[in-house]
């Protein structure tokens, strides 16, 4: 057994591990490639978030999706590193609708230039990702807008709020679906795409990432408050000083609201208060560590994380299934 990619995946098959570790060495110097510029700023401010490393979730997803066809298909690396870039484009203006000082254990591109250089630089990758999406063809084309459309719906949704009379965390979990499951759903589809496998394979690696990427998400909400920042490489907080209910918060208001306990309430009113001192979100902090909401949205990543696992069901059974069930396991690991 050898360890390849984040979270310490396991891969019990030599010839899989060499692939995946191929097709993630050329994705770096893809990524290295598309974010470099004649104009010596936009390189460095480009390749900020690229040098910072990562998990290079979406790219590893790619990789194993492929290898359902041929994974040497010439489409796959280009189309993983599509995904890369996009992910990180959203990053950069995360972190400037966010305010946030750190990323990938760096200071953030806001924080270092200025909003404005950061989010012209997200611009910049989103236009190095359409440039290489043009060579892979008018499908990849639609399906990339398809899901940068609900990427960017979701963000809007998460912005807005739920509708009058909707339960927030149905609306937080459409959210993330197009906030973040999109790209992941992407990522398994090019990898599947690219690599020329059966259209119902493709379907179902479709489907898989969708579920992953929202149990994904869900893990990062519980690390946002359970973690340091050595741990996550950002800060922990930060959606909670920015006012962002994630899924620990909106159980903690349905409890509040469902059982009407004292510290329910005392604990929600000071979510709901300003948490811009610090001294006031390390109080916030320490009271979402010890309640049981956290512990609920611990519930909600397994549940997804499950979901995504069962929906591979179809799939013949390999190494790179086995893989991809392992990579279940690790999201609910991060989770704690």
């Amino acid at each position: 057994m050898t360890v390849v990619g984040p979270f310490g995946l396991s891969v019990r098959d030599q010839a899989l591990e060499a692939d995946v570790q191929a097709g993630l060495a050329a994705v770096e110097e893809g990524l290295l490639e598309a974010t470099k510029s004649e104009v010596p700023f936009i390189t460095e401010a480009a390749q900020h978030l690229v040098r910072a490393g990562g998990k290079r979730f979406r790219p590893l997803l790619v990789m194993l999706a492929a290898q359902f066809g041929d994974p040497y298909a010439p489409g796959v690396v280009p189309s993983a590193v599509v995904v890369e870039l996009t992910h990180l484009a959203t990053l950069y203006h995360d972190d400037v609708m966010d305010e946030a000082a750190v990323r990938r254990g760096v200071d953030s591109a806001n924080a270092r230039w200025g909003n404005s250089v950061a989010v012209l630089t997200g611009d910049f990758l989103f236009a190095r990702a359409s440039h290489i999406l043009a060579d892979l063809g008018p499908e990849a084309v639609r399906v990339q807008a398809e899901a940068f459309e609900r990427l960017v719906t979701g963000q809007i949704l998460e912005t807005a709020g739920p509708q009058d009379g909707r339960d927030p965390v149905d609306h937080y979990l459409d959210v993330l679906s197009g906030k973040t499951g999109s790209l992941v759903a992407v990522s398994c589809r090019f990898g599947a795409m690219m690599s020329g496998a059966d259209e119902t394979v493709v379907d179902v690696l479709t489907g898989y990432g969708e579920r992953l990427g929202v149990a994904f998400q869900l893990a990062d909400d519980v690390l946002d408050i359970a973690s340091d920042s050595h741990e996550s490489g950002k800060t922990p907080g930060t959606d909670l000083r920015e006012g962002i209910a994630t899924m620990p918060v909106l159980r903690l208001q349905e409890r509040a609201a469902r059982l009407g306990l004292a510290e329910d309430i005392a604990l929600r009113e000071l979510l709901e208060s300003d948490l811009s001192d610090d001294a006031r979100l390390a109080e916030a902090l320490a009271g979402l560590r010890e309640h049981p909401a956290l512990e609920q949205a611990r519930r909600d990543t397994v549940r997804y994380a499950e979901e995504a696992r069962a929906a591979l069901a179809p799939l013949p059974d390999m190494d790179a299934k086995a893989a991809l069930m392992e990579l279940c396991d690790a999201v609910v690991h991060r989770a704690g």
